[in-house]
């Protein structure tokens, strides 16, 4: 019996040293020294995510999904962003520079160029090529980001030895969270159906994305159709599936309802895919196969995979925040995500990688859908002939307003000078004009925004958001709940909660349990990723670390 307990006592102090052994090693950094790092970070960021989705279809959510991540990892429950517009370009660039507009240049998803009058798309790049397609969608690269990454800094801090991969279907999405120094940013070409990049990251796609290509799996998800997850009389938090009143039709179909022969109305071109939930399984597939055959995490540093969800933003236009398609599309995106984490739970380790989950901007309710609720709200019209109407009778000078793009009026400078008109006199009767709109809250001069008579807050997002270089010189507010955009679905740009009020979400290494209800900033999340890894914050960074979600390694 002596000898039996001692045998016992041993084999349990093994098991012990064992598990020790197991959780040191995981808290252990990849490279070997003193400085605890995990191996692989992963930034999700999901396009027009409202905040309230994480509650609005939590009973319906699996375990393994965004529930996984609100009850194993820590949640910001009031993640605001910084600045005016809420556009896709400027949000993936904040989350991932901690900037602003007003510093690392990415005014809109397009911007006009001040100096020239001419419109600029945020990645646009001449200089570079396609690569992995014959088309033009892959003149692309970060040039037009005049700010470093967060993924930068960690290309910085390991010597240019962690792996950087950017992954979305939209361009903006994959190029600007990757960063200048990225190894890699994929995004996907509707003509060919292909995922491709730029040469400004390579000459050739990799053997492995070209063999993912091969598999046309857009077709294949398309050739599946659209169905509801579940039968269509559970889906209590949307209105009825049938409502053209506020949703928007396929090209080819009678009627916003389900099942949606996506067999049928895809006719060869795969970038159907993107109005789809199906877009996101495709972007989650690439990502994993980015994972394997890349290697991430296996490094001797840290690795960053950073992913953007693009069809919940697709979907979202054309449907809106009520419509069973959305809510399809977020349990589908669920398990997805579920089958993602469980897949790097295995390749890195449970316990061995970041991730965070985000938005871009959120959505607005459709205005009508408000109305018929006796709730305010409408849709805008711009007017930007008007005011050019208005400014020609007492200017005698025609076009002197560009656009109204991004809620900004932007001016053209060319017949500004052409005809010696003051700007300054310009800038006030605009101002003038358009809060004679009833639909307008406030109208400010960006370069008098520190002193405009509108709450602090606003005043700080109105600032925060202009680029000399290429924003408008009036920033345009609507009152709640009004927007400018189309009569079905949704949009969003504006300064509201419904539009500024994102996720964020940490699990894995280093992350606590728990939430937070204290005020955050989407600038606030690259300072965090920052303080965790023990990296400089990006150049352009404004933004403050989140200590109360962090375990302390």
């Amino acid at each position: 019996m002596k000898y039996k307990f001692l045998f016992l006592l041993f084999c349990a102090a093994a098991v012990t040293g064992s598990v020790s052994a197991q959780k040191k090693a995981a808290a252990q950094p990849a490279s070997g020294n003193d400085v605890a790092r995990p191996k692989l970070v992963v930034g999700i960021v999901v396009d027009q995510m409202r905040w309230d989705y994480l509650y609005r279809y939590y009973s319906r959510y699996q375990n393994g999904g965004f529930k996984r991540m609100l009850n194993e990892g820590f949640t910001c429950e009031n993640t605001d962003v910084d600045y005016l517009p809420t556009f896709t370009a400027p949000g993936h660039s904040c989350v991932y520079t901690g900037s602003v507009p007003s510093i690392h240049g990415i005014a809109g998803n397009d911007f006009i160029v001040q100096a020239t009058g001419k419109s600029m798309y945020c990645t646009e790049d001449s200089t570079v090529n396609t690569v992995g397609s014959s088309s033009k969608a892959g003149q692309m690269s970060p040039r037009n980001l005049q700010a470093s990454t967060i993924t930068d800094e960690l290309k910085l801090a390991t010597n240019f030895r962690s792996k950087v991969i950017g992954i979305a279907i939209k361009d903006r999405g994959g190029i600007l969270p990757a960063g200048h120094a990225a190894d890699a940013a994929y995004w996907f070409d509707d003509a060919s159906g292909n995922w491709i990049t730029s040469t400004y990251y390579m000459n050739d796609l990799p053997a492995w994305v070209k063999t993912f290509n091969g598999q046309k799996l857009a077709e294949k998800y398309l050739k599946q159709d659209w169905n509801t997850l579940y039968p269509v009389n559970t889906y209590v938090q949307s209105s009825p599936d049938n409502s053209p009143k506020y949703e928007g039709k396929f090209s080819g179909t009678e009627a916003p309802v389900f099942p949606i022969k996506t067999s049928q109305l895809y006719k060869g071109n795969a970038g159907m895919i993107r109005s789809t939930p199906y877009g996101n399984s495709f972007t989650l597939d690439m990502a994993k196969a980015a994972v394997t055959n890349e290697q991430l995490g296996k490094n001797v540093v840290t690795d960053f995979l950073a992913v953007s969800l693009s069809s919940t933003d697709y979907v979202g236009h054309q449907f809106g925040p009520n419509a069973v398609e959305t809510e399809d599309t977020y349990l589908r995106l669920d398990r997805d995500l579920a089958a993602f984490f469980t897949f790097l739970d295995g390749q890195v380790g449970k316990g061995n990688y970041t991730v965070f989950l985000t938005a871009d901007h959120a959505a607005a309710h459709n205005p009508t859908f408000l109305t018929d609720h006796k709730i305010p709200g409408g849709n805008w019209n711009e007017g930007a002939t008007e005011l050019n109407k208005f400014l020609k009778d007492k200017y005698k000078a025609d076009k002197i307003v560009l656009s109204l793009s991004n809620y900004q009026v932007n001016f053209n400078y060319k017949v500004i000078n052409d005809n010696k008109l003051n700007e300054e006199e310009l800038k006030a009767d605009c101002i003038k004009f358009l809060q004679k709109d009833p639909d307008v809250l406030y109208a400010v001069d960006m370069t008098k925004a520190a002193v405009a008579n509108i709450p602090p807050h606003l005043r700080e997002r109105v600032i925060n958001g202009y680029s000399k270089e290429r924003s408008g010189v009036i920033q345009i507010m609507l009152k709640p709940g009004y927007f400018s955009g189309g009569r079905t679905g949704t949009t969003h740009g504006t300064w509201a909660p419904f539009d500024a009020h994102i996720p964020l979400v940490f699990m894995g290494w280093g992350v606590k349990h728990g939430s937070l209800t204290r005020q955050t900033h989407m600038t606030d999340i690259s300072a965090t990723i920052a303080s965790m890894l023990r990296i400089q914050q990006p150049n352009g960074c404004i933004g403050q670390p989140i200590p109360e979600l962090m375990s302390g390694r």
